[in-house]
């Protein structure tokens, strides 16, 4: 077995060096629909297409109907590509194993095998890994997440700042497709110029730079109470803005974090590194340690829980999402 990566996988392909069977497995569809696309798209050119690229959808696919079409020579071409998706819907997948045995090298078989991975405890596992380019994804961590949008960014030109970085990865997460889809929209808004700023991301994303969960974090790290009012009072006049379901759990991960910096030691890079946030946002972390102190975050972090308890009506009547947040946040400044 041979643990590929992404950009290994890619060079090669450009270099025109191809393998008889690639098995793209894991958690984070971003990079297997990169290079599936990749593939359906420029493997083969349009006319060597039209009789040699197969395509199956695990669902509706049978072993057999794979098996033949990945042996089958290809049509005016040097290869043909055969490409299952959706692997892990498909019935008896193991009687592939003869085919992975003996691969036709005329044919490039790729699989995209989504959302998790083989037991690898398995004989066909084993296999798989033994007989195919193999690749094995992962979801980013939510720390890493802000260094991905920057090289990104950088590949393509341009820059971003760090706030419009961080309004994008607290709104959408770790959607690696989705982010790419909303910072291909801002480029083609950008004209002339060459950096992203947060008006951009205000503007072309629709997050307001003012307004928003980031701007909740930062005053409530800093027990800016009047501040803090004054966005949930925003986002209780906008709900899709910040709707609690989002809101508790980004707090929720951010004193979860500054809880950590109690146990860690070292200089600041050193203790963002062991905490996993990101150095050039460190400092807001560190100012909520010494703000709430170890025994305020272990409120703040209790008060978290027991809110969003009462957000799902437990042990509670129902209350407006913006009063609960107002009581909220009123109670962890205290």
């Amino acid at each position: 077995m041979q643990l590929m990566s992404v950009e290994k996988i890619l060079g090669d392909w450009k270099k025109k060096s191809y393998k008889p069977i690639y098995w793209l497995e894991g958690e984070e569809d971003y990079y297997i629909d990169q290079l599936v696309n990749y593939a359906e798209s420029n493997i083969l050119t349009e006319s060597e297409a039209s009789f040699n690229l197969t395509i199956f959808y695990g669902r509706d696919a049978a072993w057999a109907d794979i098996v033949n079409a990945c042996r089958k020579y290809p049509m005016f071409s040097d290869r043909q590509v055969v490409i299952l998706k959706e692997a892990q819907q498909l019935k008896e997948m193991e009687k592939l194993e003869a085919y992975f045995n003996q691969p036709l090298g005329s044919t490039v078989f790729i699989v995209a095998y989504k959302e998790k991975k083989l037991d690898s405890r398995t004989k066909f596992a084993k296999l798989v890994k033994d007989r195919s380019e193999f690749l094995s994804t992962k979801k980013i961590y939510d720390s890493a997440l802000p260094e991905w949008v920057n090289t990104y960014v950088s590949r393509l030109g341009y820059t971003i700042s760090p706030k419009a970085t961080m309004l994008l990865v607290d709104h959408i997460g770790n959607d690696l497709a989705r982010i790419e889809n909303e910072i291909q929209k801002i480029l083609i808004n950008l004209k002339n110029r060459t950096a992203i700023t947060e008006e951009d991301i205000e503007r072309f994303v629709g997050i307001s730079k003012d307004f928003n969960i980031f701007e909740l974090q930062t005053a409530v790290a800093t027990k800016d109470l009047a501040k803090a009012i004054r966005v949930i009072r925003y986002f209780g006049d906008n709900p899709k803005a910040a709707p609690i379901q989002l809101v508790l759990p980004s707090l929720y991960a951010f004193f979860s974090k500054v809880f950590m910096i109690f146990g860690a030691s070292g200089s600041e890079d050193a203790i963002a590194k062991q905490v996993g946030v990101n150095s050039f946002f460190f400092k807001s972390y560190s100012q909520a340690s010494r703000m709430y102190g170890y025994e305020g975050v272990e409120k703040v972090l209790l008060l978290l829980h027991q809110y969003n308890l009462k957000s799902i009506g437990v042990n509670a009547t129902r209350v407006a999402d913006e009063a609960l947040l107002k009581e909220m946040v009123v109670k962890m400044m205290m």
